[in-house]
This record gives structure tokens, C-alpha cells and sequence, in this order.
């Protein structure tokens, strides 16, 4: 996978988190139930005590994290933004998981939007480490010129250069 196809698919998938987090979120400030297939699941666990951290939504710390991530995507391509990427992504895959532990057995319910959001993360989490690990590619020109020298072809001066 190329480095800008890699980075785009990162950025779809922030912009589908931020959807997500967005959506949670409103349903959060709006005291309303959220749509959901699995019957009150979502509600439970939306309403849980589990829902808030110091009194803050974790829908809307999921958003803040979602934005900060895209923030980091949207930077010039750096090996300090393809860090913040990874760290950002770590981040938030384990407090994702922590909170997917608390609804499996401590809430006993699952809400799709929040499997959704973990999902999501999750890939993103891989996606991004993977791209910190394997960093800037050179150009594939700079691969062809060594190749070329050790087959025993002469190197060419640059135009209006004098060989030595």
C-alpha cells in the first residue's frame, strides 16, 4: 500500500470516527435514546456510570480524540506527525478496549455504535503504527541509480560538468 493511499484510508476512517463520536455525542447532550438494533443495549450502556469520565462523556472524548487524530493526519507527512498518528491511535485502541471490557462484563451490554468506534480504532491503530514503522519511502529513481553502477554502466556527468 502506497503512503498517500495508507494515509487517505486514515483519514476516511477518522472522518467515519468523528460521525460516530459526533452522533454519540448529541445523543449524550440531547437526553435522547440512541438508534440501535440490539434493543436498550445502547441506552444501557450510554446511560451506565461507565458513559462519563470526571464527569466528561466518553462519546465526547472519543470525539476530541477522533479530531486530534485527523488533526495529526492532515499535518505535513513527518516522521514527528506520523508519531502523534500512532500515539493518538494507541491511545485510544486501549481506552476503547478498557471501555468494550466494561461493557462486556461489567455492564453486560453491548451498544453497535461503540463496537463500531472500537473497530475502527482498532484498524486505525494497526494502520498507523504500521506507517510510523516503515517510514518515508525514497523514490523508486533512487533504487534504480546503485543497481545500475554496480552492472558495470558508467556514471554520466551532469550536463555542462566536466568528466574527471
Amino acid at each position: 500500500m502506497s503512503s498517500r493511499t495508507l494515509r487517505i484510508t486514515l483519514i476516511v476512517l477518522a472522518v467515519i470516527g468523528i460521525g460516530i463520536a459526533s452522533y454519540l455525542t448529541y445523543v449524550h447532550y440531547a437526553g435522547i435514546k440512541p438508534a440501535c438494533t440490539a434493543g436498550e443495549s445502547c441506552t444501557k450502556v450510554q446511560t451506565s456510570i461507565y458513559s462519563k469520565l470526571a464527569g466528561v462523556p466518553v462519546a465526547l472524548m472519543g470525539l476530541i480524540g477522533y479530531v486530534l487524530i485527523l488533526g495529526s493526519l492532515l499535518a505535513p507527512e513527518r516522521e514527528a506527525s506520523r508519531l502523534a498518528t500512532a500515539v493518538l491511535t494507541l491511545g485510544g485502541f486501549g481506552f476503547s478496549a478498557y471501555l468494550t471490557y466494561r461493557e462486556l462484563f461489567s455492564i453486560h451490554a453491548v451498544c453497535e455504535w461503540c463496537a463500531s468506534s472500537a473497530g475502527i480504532l482498532t484498524i486505525m491503530m494497526c494502520l498507523s503504527v504500521w506507517r510510523f514503522l516503515r517510514g518515508e519511502r525514497p523514490p523508486a529513481a533512487t533504487y534504480a541509480a546503485p543497481a545500475q553502477q554496480s552492472a558495470g554502466t558508467e556514471a554520466t556527468a551532469p550536463l555542462g560538468a566536466t568528466p574527471s
